[in-house]
């Protein structure tokens, strides 16, 4: 899982310099989009895409650690996605100060046991797929969840860390990407911690025809924005913006485990 190191400091003072914490919009996140979004509307429906597409790879391998195989399990995800719609029980987040993560494992598991008890063919969603699920399967190379002797809970755990930090890296490659800076996030992603055969800020300064003073101020810039935008995607699945720092620390938790 990439970054760890990088996540630690994130919050290892807590407040960003001057002791004021960094901003973190916190108008339209996913856990407010769906709060908003009920029902059969369009907003609905996107939200619940939007939903969907975050945390159906958590949701998808907790389903393959409890034995269930890869159909099924493909399945089950957008059955379970398709419920949470169509029995209201988005109403009861309301009601809570939760994460977002907390609550869908909980929602999960409720959903799961009705579904073994029903012992019935499954309506996953009207028929409907609201995500391509087999695309994104074969995009990863998704395989049966490896025989380990974590619990099907740590995997979603880990997985749901793993997503949040695959997000934030996306997104930072897209904004070097649009500013014409594709070759230096190349380079600088190799600085960060867990990557194999990281080369030197100096390698990277002959690399790029730059001192390496320039290198280092560059990689603070991209460790810094790096940051904000991991603040950002947690700022998503918590209720309230007192929960962020929180949520950050479980995940470091997560990716220290």
């Amino acid at each position: 899982m990439p970054a760890a190191d990088d996540v630690t400091s994130i919050t290892a003072g807590g407040p960003a310099a001057g002791g004021q914490q960094s901003p973190v919009a916190f108008t339209t996140t996913h856990w407010s989009v769906v709060l908003e979004a009920q029902g059969e509307s369009p907003a609905a429906q996107e939200a619940l895409e939007k939903l969907c597409r975050t945390y159906w790879r958590p949701i998808f391998s907790f389903l393959q650690r409890q034995g269930i195989g890869r159909e099924n399990a493909e399945d089950l995800t957008q059955g379970f996605f398709a419920s949470l719609f169509e029995r209201g029980s988005l109403n009861a987040v309301r009601k809570e100060k939760g994460r977002l993560r907390s609550y869908l494992l909980g929602a999960l598991k409720y959903f799961l046991a009705d579904e073994q008890r029903r012992a019935m063919a499954i309506k996953r969603g009207k028929g409907q797929r609201l995500i391509p699920l087999e695309e994104l399967c074969a995009d990863e190379r998704i395989t049966m969840e490896p025989t380990d002797p974590v619990t099907a809970e740590v995997i979603y755990e880990r997985r749901w860390a793993s997503t949040v930090l695959e997000r934030v890296l996306t997104r930072l490659k897209d904004e070097y990407r649009v500013a014409g800076n594709a070759a230096l996030f190349d380079s600088l992603k190799k600085l960060l911690p867990d990557e194999p055969g990281a080369p030197s800020q100096a390698d990277i300064a002959v690399q790029l025809g730059m001192n390496e003073n320039a290198v280092r101020q560059a990689f603070h810039r991209f460790r810094q924005r790096y940051q904000s935008l991991l603040r950002e995607e947690i700022a998503h699945t918590v209720a309230t913006p007192g929960d962020i720092e929180d949520e950050l620390r479980h995940l470091i938790a997560v990716v220290r485990a």
